[in-house]
């Protein structure tokens, strides 16, 4: 059994393919259905199906940590923890989906192993193409989540201003982008101490998502003689050697 789980989450068979999509599939609905019940009261069905989430994501915990080979050392990645608090979050009917929203961690961390990224590629010429700049948007746009997440669950109990997650992710842009209208502002020190994280590291982020976009583009090709991977779209000669390349392209359509 712990053979196959292992297989399905590093192997490189269609299977495990499919499976790591499955997973990312179902992280994006996690994430959509924490947002969409921000804007409903809370009902028996939600508490239900929050229930649901925890069992789901317990289950995929457990077998994720039997796949590994050090499972002790899965508890040194700040995703593992952030999926032990979503897990409590959802099985606490009480509580909502709470502290949910850190699930996205998990989301962050299965976009960045090697297995789907390099699937991506082979999948997708237009990933293969934008490959940084979809890296630094899906960096950015967790950081807008998470934060948002943070704000919500932090102030919608005592802040009117702030009622469901357009009003916190409203919030969170404008103090990301250091516009300020001032419509909505955050209550007490811990408030004041949030709108800083989110300046400094959300104007870092933003503008390496800018780099990303106005440098110019190159593609992934490993040099047969120095092994440097990235190349300008129209290189000849490896820059770092002068090896002659062979660069594939898409064709012409």
């Amino acid at each position: 059994m712990r053979e196959t789980l292992r297989l399905l989450y590093y192997g490189r068979s269609r299977a495990a393919h499919r499976f790591r999509y499955a997973l990312l599939a179902f992280d994006i609905l996690t994430i959509l259905f924490i947002v969409g019940t921000s804007f409903v009261p809370r009902e028996p069905w939600i508490e239900w199906v929050d229930v649901a989430f925890g069992v789901l994501i317990l289950i995929e915990f457990v077998t994720r940590i039997a796949a590994t080979e050090k499972p002790l050392k899965e508890f040194t990645h700040p995703s593992t923890w952030a999926d032990m608090v979503a897990i409590g979050s959802f099985l606490a009917p009480v509580a909502g989906e709470g502290l949910g929203f850190l699930r996205i961690l998990r989301t962050l961390r299965l976009l960045h192993t090697y297995q789907l990224v390099s699937r991506l590629r082979a999948d997708s010429s237009f990933f293969r193409r934008n490959e940084e700049t979809i890296i630094a948007l899906v960096n950015l746009a967790v950081f807008l989540f998470i934060m948002t997440g943070v704000v919500y669950e932090t102030q919608h109990w005592r802040n009117p201003a702030i009622t469901n997650y357009v009003d916190a992710l409203y919030f969170t842009v404008t103090a990301l982008t250091t516009t300020g209208f001032g419509d909505i502002t955050l209550e007490g020190s811990m408030g004041r101490l949030t709108a800083v994280i989110i300046m400094i590291f959300g104007v870092t982020l933003f503008l390496r998502l800018l780099q990303t976009l106005l440098r110019p583009r190159k593609v992934r090709f490993s040099c047969p003689s120095c092994g440097l991977q990235r190349h300008e779209s129209d290189a000849v000669y490896c820059k770092a050697c002068g090896e002659k390349l062979n660069i594939p392209d898409e064709g012409r359509y």
